[in-house]
């Protein structure tokens, strides 16, 4: 595992306190719970990022020990007074599966553990944390959000793009909230990282906590996010379908597109797990369209075979594949990348070059993309929301900030914002999962000159 520099000096300095936690914790009294971690990071309670030997995420010579994150759990002393504890919960970006449970975890936790009895739901992204906006914060109930977590997508809306983080702090402030709980994926924790250095600068004590959401699965140092695995069996079921579609026809061909915008886990996970993938396409593999070793060629030659292939492709594909956007076509509001769809254009080089060779083929196209992440979580999903919600509002009643809600080799930790938004997770073309994709679609390097990177 390879770790930036500056991140690895960031898991060194391990998730920032707001001060000395003074208060008892209210779980003391529960007979339900008993086990608690050291009130301060300890060797006892790290959680190592490698579970090789010899460690290879360590750090330079004058400081050779292992890279660990903090355990995550609740911790005996804490630092907010619940009687004068006020939280906030946004969400942020797309839509995921999941987003419904952790609201409800994290209200559930704050108001029958800790005793907290003001939690706000902020309406529709950073957009609604600002006076500016038309939509005024909802108070959040145990009755309230009780059904939620049956249903997909968000209660509170979502919205993409920042605000300015000065002006979140003192909507924050106003309204006496030093609690934030920040939903979202890689952009969502960069804006949440302003906001608490925001509120450092005036000297507001306000905890921040991130919990990582995305079907992408591509936050740095994150395992896994959650709504990444709904994502895959609903994916999975889609590519099912398609590879029957495929096969109704001869030489049929159906191309399906699954999210990815710069790394290809959905697509792979789901190829895997549908087990009929013949072709997959991501961003982090590159390959040839045309040409005697090109995947055009090779679709051919499937098609000559066994006369019908399957073929996925990640979004992202888009970016070096369309000659026009290797410069981008425009950026969306939370700045990400704007592509034509890659899909399309695959669908239709593949009818226009197989005319030309007076191949005769049937080529569909599926794009399931917002149904993928729109539904609500599976069970599996749904066990990891809770877990995230418990321990982030572990973390914030003790005074952490500045940080990401995750695991690591599946034990619960906490990671530092900084250190996880430096670089976004890709698909190794090394490494075991893309092996056992290839091994699993049974396509060759499709590339002309061979493999040289």
């Amino acid at each position: 595992m390879r770790i930036p520099a500056e991140a690895a000096q960031y898991i060194r300095k391990g998730v920032p306190l707001l001060g000395q936690p003074n208060y008892p914790s209210p779980l003391l009294h529960s007979s339900k719970l008993s086990l608690f971690l050291p009130d301060s990071s300890t060797e006892d309670c790290q959680v190592l990022l490698s579970p090789f030997y010899p460690q290879t995420c360590q750090g330079s010579d004058s400081d050779p020990r292992p890279l660990a994150f903090e355990q995550a759990g609740p911790r005996k002393s804490i630092y907010f007074n619940p009687a004068e504890a006020r939280a906030a919960i946004v969400t942020c970006g797309g839509l995921c599966p999941g987003l419904n449970d952790v609201i409800r975890s994290l209200v559930l936790t704050l108001t029958f553990h800790y005793g907290v009895n003001e939690i706000h739901g902020i309406r529709y992204g950073f957009s609604g944390m600002v006076d500016s906006s038309e939509h005024p914060p909802v108070r959040l109930t145990p009755e309230l959000i009780e059904p939620i977590s049956n249903e997909g997508g968000s209660y509170l809306g979502t919205s993409r793009g920042n605000q300015d983080s000065a002006e979140m702090v003192e909507f924050l402030r106003k309204r006496s909230i030093n609690i934030l709980f920040c939903i979202g994926g890689d952009g969502t924790q960069k804006g949440a990282l302003a906001v608490s250095h925001a509120a450092e600068k005036i000297h507001y004590p306000l905890s921040v906590i991130g919990l990582p959401k995305t079907i992408d699965n591509d936050i740095g140092l994150v395992e896994r996010t959650f709504g990444f695995e709904t994502a895959v069996a609903v994916a999975g079921e889609v590519l099912r379908g398609a590879h029957v579609e495929a096969t109704a026809e001869y030489n049929g061909v159906v191309i399906v597109k699954l999210m990815g915008r710069q790394s290809g886990f959905l697509a792979a996970y789901a190829s895997i797990a549908s087990g009929d993938v013949n072709f997959l396409l991501i961003p982090e593999v590159k390959f040839d369209l045309d040409g005697p070793g090109g995947f055009i060629e090779a679709l051919k030659s499937r098609l000559s075979q066994r006369h019908h292939a399957l073929v996925v492709v990640a979004e992202g594909v888009a970016e070096t594949l369309l000659p026009h956007q290797k410069d981008c076509c425009g950026v969306d509001a939370s700045g990400n990348k704007i592509y034509d769809d890659i899909g399309i254009y695959l669908k239709d080089q593949v009818a226009r070059r197989f005319k030309q060779d007076g191949f005769k083929a049937k080529v569909r196209y599926i794009d399931p993309s917002y149904l993928v992440r729109s539904l609500r979580a599976n069970a599996s999903d749904s066990v990891y929301c809770q877990m995230l919600g418990q321990n982030a509002v572990h973390a914030a009643m003790s005074g952490r900030t500045r940080m990401i809600v995750a695991t690591c080799h599946r034990i619960p930790c906490y990671i530092p914002t900084e250190a996880a938004v430096l670089e976004r997770k890709f698909v190794d073309p090394q490494g075991p999962l893309w092996r056992t994709a290839v091994e699993t679609t049974g396509q060759r390097v499709m590339r002309n000159e061979g493999i040289d990177d």
